[in-house]
């Protein structure tokens, strides 16, 4: 096989569609959509008719997105900018939760945690634009994904299970790519895209991602805002859930021929929610960003391509029980009180693509170094008068190799190692506060691990049927994050605290599946199977002085997997469903593993015609009977067993040119008063009983109209 046969072919990845659900034109009696329609009127009249010569593929679909299908064996790829269904995203979280095997946990409103196949936090790397953004709260109110909005990206891209080595230390679970494209103006141009959101509970988002540029380079302008108020349940009961974001990114590229490009990013963002899970609300998620990349491609005939980057992120989160709410008056929150944590991390990464004749081999080296301060004070903005007190500093180094080899014409190998040296820094004077501060033991100590990772995978084309099978055996050695070293009140027992004592968790996982794709079929199946060496487990105690949690680590097995087929029942008509499950158990103590998402199904029925399409959503949830009471991780708890439920959401959409497009739809549409199982319970100081924790309950029925705009 000549080199450049090869690399056509391992530039080539096979594509199995979306399972999508098109959305339906509806009458929605709502004043919001009303408006919509009303202010695109004259839009509409001034553009291209649907007379003009049909769309290219850059011009909007009129469908919307309710479920995502692999695109090749692990791996799925997707354009967040799509409407999907629920309404569409306000956090990376939401969005993630559109693709099998992802749910998130919950606590009313925005800013969820996203969890893979029952893993969280650290198991799953989320990396926007090649480098991480890290929250500051020690109970992580601010996860990674609530500093993205999906729709100011370009591409989605999962790789479930420990498939792969190439972005960083530790992701067991899975890794997350939010991805912007650089641009490409063969001459001087610009182009322009936007959209509008309006629905109930007063839901309006708004967004422009504009860009301009020749030859030589281009700039490119995005900015967003989302607010929503306060949401009712099915039951008609206001669950305090409101939130206002923004963000602003700017990218300036070079491009001085078509093989190379430096680009430099640059980005800010804050915005402010409060919770009906949480004793405090949010009220600043400032965010800094800054990015420098270099790519050089076609260099020669083994050595094909360069990439180097360096980023930077700032994360500046207040905490407060006073700007959002009213204290209670009563208990340890009685007054206004506030916290003040940050969080800055810089990272570098660099690789290098070779390629013979059959085989593929990318090498590079990454490295990380992120701080964490904190500040908080009783009364109103009083901490703005302290100084920061650093607590932990870490560091990680590693070096990656991954290689597919086309063993022949169907078959493929795939495998890859890294290394990494991670360590972390206490700086805490004391542990505890109040009348129970101690002198902290592990002061100024410092802990290291050298980590190996790895894995294979077998692809196999199937001859006899449009079929790929697959199996892949992967192992993550993780060292364990700030939360499960920093946020326990202890640690196992025996110990001096979390620090001292938590070991890193040990990974083996075997994935499995197949792939078909055949005229009007398209079927996915994936599995999986794991030996979690100790994996680090939260266990929590209500007592006198409030409640406590202890880490330890425990030996834990886990397995699940999802199911997806869609089947184009004529030319306009077509029907998918989805199913994802997970189990876990802790077999160091013989119970189930805590916080792990139920049985989940989605069956969706789509029509398309033209420029019209309508499509209806049935989301099936079974009960949640194994748990762990008051186990679980550092976000959430298993509060108890969870009752299933089902919802049924419609949706349609109508393009009215290639440059316009408006979609609309109803989640809920029987008003179905429910709660995921995955979830906080409602705090006391809203109202909610302090001595039966009650999960808390998602959006009634709820209506959105979003515009698309493409010029």
């Amino acid at each position: 096989m000549s080199s450049s046969t090869a690399k056509t072919r391992l530039s080539t990845m096979r594509v199995a569609p979306r399972f999508t659900l098109n959305e339906p034109q509806l009458r929605m009696k709502h004043a919001v959509a009303v408006l919509c329609g009303c202010m695109l009127t004259p839009l509409a009249f001034a553009l291209p008719t649907l007379d003009e010569p049909q769309q290219d593929a850059t011009e909007i679909s009129p469908t919307v997105i309710t479920a995502i299908a692999p695109s090749s064996p692990l791996t799925i790829v997707t354009n967040p900018k799509d409407p999907r269904q629920p309404v569409p995203a306000s956090d990376g979280a939401d969005y993630l939760k559109t693709i099998p095997g992802f749910t998130a946990i919950r606590a009313g409103g925005t800013n969820g945690d996203p969890v893979l196949r029952g893993m969280f936090g650290s198991r799953l790397n989320i990396l926007t634009n090649g480098g991480m953004m890290l929250g500051a709260c020690p109970n992580r109110m601010d996860a990674p994904t609530s500093y993205i909005s999906p729709e100011t990206f370009d591409r989605l891209t999962v790789i479930k299970g420990p498939q792969t080595v190439l972005w960083g230390p530790g992701a067991s679970a899975g890794t997350v790519l939010f991805e912007r494209d650089p641009e490409k103006f063969g001459e001087l141009g610009s182009r322009v895209n936007a959209s509008v959101l309006a629905g109930s509970n007063g839901r309006f988002d708004k967004l422009i991602d504009a860009a301009a540029g020749g030859e030589l380079g281009y700039a490119r302008v995005i900015g967003n805002q989302s607010h929503s108020d306060d949401y009712k349940d099915g039951n008609g009961n206001t669950v305090p859930s409101r939130w206002d974001k923004w963000n602003g990114d700017v990218a300036l590229g070079w491009t001085p021929d078509a093989d190379t490009l430096v680009e430099l990013t640059a980005g800010k963002g804050d915005g402010e929610a409060r919770y009906a899970g949480r004793g405090m609300d949010g009220s600043q998620f400032k965010r800094e960003s800054l990015g420098l990349r270099f790519e050089k491609s076609n260099i020669g005939d083994v050595l094909d391509k360069v990439e180097a980057q360096v980023y930077y992120n700032y994360a500046d989160h207040v905490m407060d029980n006073y700007s959002l709410r009213t204290p209670s008056g009563t208990g340890m929150m009685a007054g206004p009180m506030a916290s003040n944590v940050d969080r800055r991390t810089l990272g570098a990464r660099i690789k290098a693509t070779w390629r013979w004749a059959d085989v593929q081999l990318i090498s590079g080296i990454d490295a990380q170094t992120n701080e964490h301060r904190q500040r908080s004070a009783m009364g109103i903005d009083a901490y703005k008068e302290l100084p920061w007190t650093k607590d932990a500093d870490f560091h990680n180094y590693g070096v990656f190799s991954e290689l597919t080899w086309y063993v022949a014409q169907d078959n493929r190998l795939i495998t890859g190692a890294r290394l990494d040296r991670a360590s972390a820094k206490d700086y805490r004077k004391s542990s505890g506060s109040g009348m129970t501060a101690k002198a902290n033991p592990t002061a100024n100590e410092t802990r290291a691990d050298t980590l190996p990772s790895g894995f294979v995978r077998y692809e196999h084309d199937l001859a006899a049927a449009p079929a790929t099978l697959y199996v892949g055996l992967g192992h993550v050695q993780r060292f364990p994050d700030y939360w499960e070293l920093f946020s326990p009140s202890s640690g196992p027992a025996g110990s001096l605290n979390a620090f001292d004592a938590i070991k890193p968790e040990k990974t083996t996982q075997l994935d499995f599946g197949v792939q078909y794709q055949h005229d009007d079929l398209q079927a996915w199946a994936s599995g999986y199977v794991g030996q979690v060496r100790d994996y680090i487990l939260f266990n929590y105690t209500t007592g006198m002085m409030g409640t406590t949690s202890q880490a330890e680590n425990i030996d834990a097995r886990i397995m699940g997997g999802e199911l997806g087929a869609a089947y184009q029942l004529t030319s306009n008509w077509k029907t998918d469903a989805t199913l994802a499950y997970a189990w876990g158990k802790n077999s160091s103590d013989g119970t189930a593993l805590p916080q792990m998402p139920p049985l989940e199904t989605r069956l969706g029925l789509s029509y398309s015609r033209d420029a019209w399409s309508a499509g209806a959503l049935w989301r099936v949830v079974s009960a949640q009977t194994r748990v762990d009471l008051n186990k679980g991780n550092v976000v959430g708890k298993d509060l108890g067993d969870s009752s299933g439920f089902g919802v049924f959401s419609l949706n349609g959409a109508y393009r009215i040119n290639k440059h316009l497009k408006v979609s609309a739809g109803v989640d809920n549409l029987l008003d179905k008063a429910y709660a995921e199982h995955l979830n906080l319970a409602g705090n006391a100081g809203f109202g909610f009983p302090s001595d039966n924790p009650q999960s808390i309950n998602e959006p009634g029925r709820t209506l959105w109209t979003k515009v698309d705009m493409s010029f």
